[in-house]
């Protein structure tokens, strides 16, 4: 078989030369979107037109969307918003795509076109003649494979991970940009408040020793991992979607092992990070650390695989049949469906596994609270995890179970984990849309 000759090191401007008005162009995950590509392509703003880019996760402001505020000359398309690409679907310059997670090497492989331009960050290349992905596994080995033409942006900064579809060699590299060592973007982790601290405590009761970890992105969720070092647990497992600050802690706490998960025993498994700079620096070449495509991390068959998995992650609104509408507000798109369905179903196929959904019980609106449980969801917005999957939902008045229940004893169970302020006006509000029953007292 001929081997394909060795990736041509070129500049930035001669790599966004190759695009052309009308191209797809894809820049990959969260820290992996290249940033002097990127601004080479900017700089060709007058000359292109329709330039289609495909992206997720944006973590810096983009070059290509800073140099167009009509969008007449590229268009933004987006697996899963940051606040960035929120603010620039609110321009009208971003439109989402709507995905589970886990499934995005397949859509890759099965569903999308190959790709005109593919320009993704990496590490430099290894001795072995590979390309590392970093903290940005994900898909991006099914979308180098997709790539007519595949250029790499390497950067120093990149932190090196073990495990499976972590890099692609050079011989199917067609250009390297030779990038620099600038830091990796980071995301601070939001101050924990006195209702996430409620929260947690009751998600942290329900956690056994040996459980096995899946931990979304916000406050809430993390400030599980803090009150978790003071829970008495131990022999904890990870296997998640996102790699958090709060996991790293418990690791050091010494309650983290993966001494009693059924795959990756020992391991940590995730498919990107985002966090600190300390994260990023545990994860750089660890043997304890094991980065996968996301399809092994998120499909709920290979979640099930461990038993007692537990679930933590966030919405922001649930109606009183369960509905969990997590990703927008009304027709606003605000994050995306990420792994979250995946994970809510993972966990309840494994062993003595839960998931669990939590929320404020109120949030602020012109100065006024309003409740995030409500009798039926806002208009227009999309429904993340379905009622039939929704097990356990948690805010700061208590903790409640779904499965089994009926419409009518969802919603009394709902009403009495909302705002006190509230609870009357949901009963009547149950009442007079039949979710609770004449009968039922």
């Amino acid at each position: 078989m001929a081997t394909r000759k060795e990736a041509k090191r070129v500049s930035a401007e001669e790599a966004a030369a190759l695009v052309r008005s009308d191209s797809w162009v894809d820049y990959g995950f969260g820290m992996a979107q290249p940033d002097l590509f990127d601004r080479a392509l900017a700089a060709r703003v007058a000359e292109l037109r329709g330039v289609k880019i495909r992206a997720a996760l944006t973590l810096t402001p983009r070059a290509v969307l800073e140099a167009d505020p009509t969008g007449e000359h590229f268009l933004w398309l987006n697996w899963h918003f940051s606040g960035y690409d929120r603010g620039q679907h609110d321009a009208g310059r971003c439109n989402y795509i709507p995905m589970n997670f886990g499934e995005a090497p397949d859509y890759y492989r099965r569903f999308i076109d190959p790709i005109d331009v593919v320009c993704i960050k990496t590490c430099p290349i290894d001795a072995h003649g590979y390309f590392n992905f970093g903290g940005s596994v994900t898909y991006h080995k099914a979308l180098t494979e997709r790539a007519k033409t595949l250029i790499v942006e390497t950067s120093a900064a990149m932190p090196y991970v073990y495990g499976g579809e972590v890099s692609v060699h050079a011989n199917d590299v067609d250009y390297v940009i030779e990038g620099g060592a600038d830091p990796m973007p980071m995301a601070a982790n939001p101050p924990t408040t006195d209702v996430d601290r409620k929260v947690a405590a009751l998600i942290a009761a329900e956690i056994a020793d040996g459980a096995c970890l899946q931990i979304g992105i916000g406050g809430m969720p993390n400030a599980v991992c803090a009150l978790l070092k003071d829970a008495g647990v131990r022999d904890l497992g990870i296997h998640t979607e996102m790699l958090v600050d709060g996991m790293i802690d418990l690791y050091e706490a010494g309650l983290i092992t993966g001494a009693r998960k059924t795959i990756d025993r020992y391991q940590i498994v995730f498919t990107f990070a985002l966090g600190s700079r300390k994260q990023y620096d545990f994860i750089h070449r660890n043997p304890r650390v094991q980065s996968h495509a996301v399809d092994y991390t998120n499909l709920p068959h290979n979640i099930m695989r461990n038993d007692g998995v537990v679930s933590i992650n966030s919405t922001t609104q649930i109606d009183l049949q369960g509905q969990a509408a997590s990703e927008s507000a009304g027709t606003r798109h605000l994050t995306g469906t990420g792994g979250q369905l995946q994970f809510v179903r993972g966990a309840y196929a494994s062993k003595g596994g839960k998931s669990f959904m939590c929320l404020a019980s109120t949030y602020e609106k012109r100065g006024r609270p309003e409740s995030r449980i409500v009798s039926s969801v806002t208009p227009g917005n999309v429904v993340t995890t379905p009622r039939v999957d929704v097990m356990y939902v948690v805010t700061e008045y208590g903790l409640v179970c779904l499965k089994g229940k009926s419409v009518a004893e969802r919603a009394r169970s709902l009403i009495s984990i909302a705002h006190p302020d509230v609870r009357e006006q949901l009963e009547r509000e149950a009442r007079e849309k039949n979710l609770i029953p004449k009968g039922f007292c």
